[in-house]
C-alpha cells in the first residue's frame, strides 16, 4: 500500500525515517534533516527538504552521497548487489540487456569518469518522463559530461540525485504525475514534425508556414477538440486559438488570455514556447470532463511566430493581436526568395483579415504565460518553479570598428589600431558592468573580421551588442555606459566606429495583482515562491502592451539549457505548472462575480 503525507507527518522519528529508507542512496541523514521539517504540506515541499537538506551540507557529504551510487552497468550490477531502486532502475534502462560493445564502451566510459572527476557518474536513468531512457542516449550524455568542468559535474551529479529522489518518492507515495505525462507526451508528438534539411538529422526546426509548421497547427487543433474547446480556428497569421466559454449567464462573460509559440529556432528544443500551449490545454480538458465551466472564458493561443527565424518579423504571431502586423513584411523574402505574402497564400490564410484579428483589451481580464525558463537559476537552486517579476528591455545595434590593417610581424604592440582588441575589450567592459546591476546582461554575439588573415593585425572588426535589463531606467543607464566606453576605446585606440541600433524593446513588468496570483498558486504547492526578471524576449512582452500580464517559469533539465536539443524539464515540474494554472483559475473564478 503507498505511503500518504499523512502518515509520514504522523510517524515517529524512526519510522518516518525507515519509510524513506532508500531515496537517497545509502545517505540516512538527509531524511533525517528533512524530516526536522515535518509536517510536510505536500510531496514538492518534501522532495524540495531534501533537496535543501543535500544543498547546505559540507561538500565532503555530497561527495559522499555521490559515491554512494554505483556505476551504470558496473560492477554491482553484474554481482547483483545493488539496492532494490537502483536493480528497478537500471533495469528499466535497458542497462541488464546492454550488448557486448554497449557494456564494454559503458565500461570504458565509467573507468575515464572516475579518473577525471574521482566520483561515479550520475543519471537519473529512468529520464524525464519516468519511464527509462534508452541506452544509446544514456551513452551520448555519458560521453557528453566527461567534457564538463569538475564543480559543474559535481553540481549535474547531484542534480541527478535529486531526479532519481524524485522519482523514487513517487514510488513510494503512488504519485503519478498524469498531468504532466500528458503534457510531456503532447509535446515528443509535436517534435515529429521539423522542417526539411533537419527533419533528415533528427533535428528540430520550426519556421513560419512550412509544411512542418501548418502541420503542428493542425496537429494543435485537432488536440484542442479533443480537449473540449468550444471554439478552435486557425486565424489569419497561423496562430491556432481555442475558446473555452464562460459558464452560461456569466455576469462579464470576459476572457482570461494565455498561450505561447510553437515556432522554433534552428535546432532548437521541444518546450520553448510549447510548454505554455499544452499546460493550459490540459487544464481546459479537467474542466470539460468535469462539466465546468468558469464565470469567465479562456481562450488559449498557439502563436504561429515569435523566433523571428525565416523572416525578420518577431513576434509576428502575438503582435497582430495588438494590431502590431507591418504590411511591409509582406514583402520580406526568406533565404529561398519566398516572400511572405506568398508563404501566405499557400498556407491559405486570408491577408485581408489580419486587421481584424486585434483584440478589445476591453473583453479580457489579462494574459498569462508558462514558459520554460531557458536558464540556469531554478536548476541551480533545486526549485521548480518561478515568479516572473518583469521580462527585461532590451535594446540591439550591429557595428563595425574601424582601425588600420598592418603587418601582424613588423607592426610594434605599442602603434598598433586592431579593431578586434577594441571589441575584445568593449566586451571585458560589458561583462564588468552588467555585473553590477545584478539582473543587467549584455552580450557581443556577433565578432567577425572580415577578410582576416593570420598575419594581419585585423583593421576592421563587425560586432554586435545585446543589453537587457528588467527595467527601461536600468537598461538605458547600461545602454549609456556601454556606449561611451565604446567612444572612449575608439579615441584612446585612434579608431572610429559605427553603430546601428537594430531593436529596441521596452521592459514588461508583471502586473502586481496577476504575479501575486501566481505567488499564491506556488505556495499552495508546498514550494518556495522565488522570484526572477526573464532576460528572454517573450509574447506576453506584446500583449502587455495593452493588458495585464504575468508569467511562471517552469525549471529545465541540463542547466537549463535552452534553444538547444538537451531543453527538456520532467513530468514532474510539469505537473507543478498544470496545478499552479488551476490553482491560479480558482482564484480569478473566487474573485469574479457569478
Amino acid at each position: 500500500m503507498a505511503l500518504t503525507l499523512d502518515q509520514l507527518n504522523a510517524a515517529t522519528p524512526a519510522d518516518a525515517l525507515q519509510w524513506l529508507d532508500g531515496v537517497y542512496e545509502h545517505s540516512p541523514w538527509i531524511a533525517e534533516q528533512a524530516l526536522a521539517q515535518r509536517p510536510f504540506r505536500s510531496l514538492a515541499h518534501l522532495r524540495h527538504a531534501l533537496a535543501q537538506a543535500v544543498r547546505t551540507a559540507p561538500q565532503a557529504a555530497q561527495l559522499a552521497l555521490i559515491r554512494a551510487h554505483p556505476e551504470l552497468a558496473g560492477k554491482a550490477m553484474v554481482a547483483n548487489s545493488l539496492t532494490a531502486e537502483s536493480t528497478n532502475e537500471q533495469s528499466k534502462a535497458g542497462l541488464a540487456q546492454c550488448t557486448p560493445e554497449e557494456f564494454a564502451r559503458i565500461q570504458q566510459l565509467n573507468a575515464d569518469y572516475n579518473t577525471r572527476f574521482g566520483f561515479p557518474f550520475i543519471l537519473a536513468v529512468r529520464g524525464p518522463r519516468g519511464a527509462g531512457l534508452p541506452r544509446q542516449e544514456i551513452i551520448a550524455t555519458f560521453a557528453r559530461r566527461l567534457d564538463n568542468h569538475t564543480d559543474f559535474e559535481l553540481a549535474e551529479a547531484l542534480r541527478n540525485i535529486h531526479r532519481i529522489a524524485e522519482i523514487r518518492l513517487n514510488d513510494k507515495f503512488g504519485a503519478e504525475p498524469a498531468l504532466g505525462n500528458d503534457v510531456w507526451d503532447w509535446q515528443e508528438t509535436l517534435a515529429q514534425h521539423s522542417d526539411p534539411g533537419f527533419a533528415e538529422k533528427g533535428q528540430l526546426t520550426v519556421t513560419y508556414l512550412t509544411d512542418a509548421h501548418r502541420a503542428c497547427a493542425q496537429r494543435i487543433s485537432h488536440w484542442m477538440r479533443d480537449c473540449g474547446f468550444d471554439e478552435v480556428e486557425v486565424d489569419a497569421v497561423g496562430n491556432v486559438v481555442g475558446r473555452y466559454h464562460p459558464a452560461p449567464g456569466a455576469a462579464q462573460g470576459k476572457y482570461l488570455m494565455t498561450g505561447s509559440h510553437y515556432d522554433t529556432v534552428r535546432n532548437g528544443g521541444k518546450y520553448d514556447g510549447r510548454l505554455g500551449i499544452f499546460v493550459p490545454m490540459a487544464c481546459v480538458r479537467e474542466l470539460h470532463r468535469a462539466g465546468k465551466r468558469l464565470p469567465f472564458g479562456i481562450e488559449v493561443i498557439g502563436f504561429a511566430e515569435e523566433e523571428g527565424q525565416r523572416y525578420k518579423a518577431t513576434f509576428l504571431g502575438s503582435g497582430a493581436l495588438i494590431g502590431h502586423f507591418n504590411p511591409a513584411w509582406l514583402d520580406q523574402k526568406d533565404a529561398d526568395g519566398v516572400t511572405m505574402r506568398a508563404a501566405m497564400e499557400h498556407a491559405g490564410l486570408c491577408i485581408a483579415d489580419i486587421p481584424k484579428l486585434q483584440r478589445d483589451a476591453a473583453q479580457y481580464l489579462g494574459f498569462i504565460e508558462v514558459h520554460i525558463e531557458q536558464g540556469p537559476v531554478l536548476n541551480e537552486l533545486d526549485l521548480p518553479l518561478g515568479v516572473v517579476t518583469s521580462i527585461n528591455g532590451g535594446v540591439r545595434y550591429v557595428g563595425e570598428m574601424i582601425g588600420m590593417a598592418s603587418h601582424a610581424g613588423t607592426t610594434p604592440m605599442d602603434r598598433r589600431r586592431d579593431a578586434a582588441v577594441a571589441v575584445a575589450e568593449l566586451a571585458l567592459y560589458i561583462e564588468q558592468r552588467a555585473a553590477k546591476d545584478g539582473d543587467s546582461v549584455g552580450t557581443i554575439g556577433l565578432l567577425n573580421v572580415p577578410g582576416g588573415s593570420i598575419n594581419v593585425v585585423p583593421g576592421r572588426c563587425q560586432f554586435s551588442l545585446d543589453l537587457r535589463a528588467p527595467t527601461d531606467p536600468q537598461r538605458d543607464a547600461l545602454v549609456k555606459d556601454v556606449l561611451d566606453q565604446l567612444g572612449q576605446i575608439a579615441a584612446r585606440r585612434g579608431m572610429r566606429y559605427t553603430l546601428e541600433e537594430s531593436m529596441r524593446a521596452a521592459a514588461a513588468p508583471s502586473a502586481a495583482a496577476w504575479q501575486h496570483r501566481w505567488e499564491r498558486a506556488v505556495d499552495a504547492l508546498g514550494v518556495p515562491v522565488f522570484r526572477m526578471p526573464s532576460g528572454a524576449g517573450h509574447d506576453a512582452m506584446k500583449l502587455h502592451e495593452i493588458m495585464p500580464q504575468a508569467m511562471l517559469f517552469v525549471r529545465g533539465l541540463n542547466a537549463g539549457i535552452s534553444h538547444n536539443p538537451l531543453e527538456s524539464t520532467t513530468n514532474n515540474d510539469m505537473q507543478l505548472a498544470v496545478d499552479a494554472f488551476t490553482h491560479v483559475l480558482n482564484q480569478i473564478a473566487e474573485e469574479t462575480p457569478a
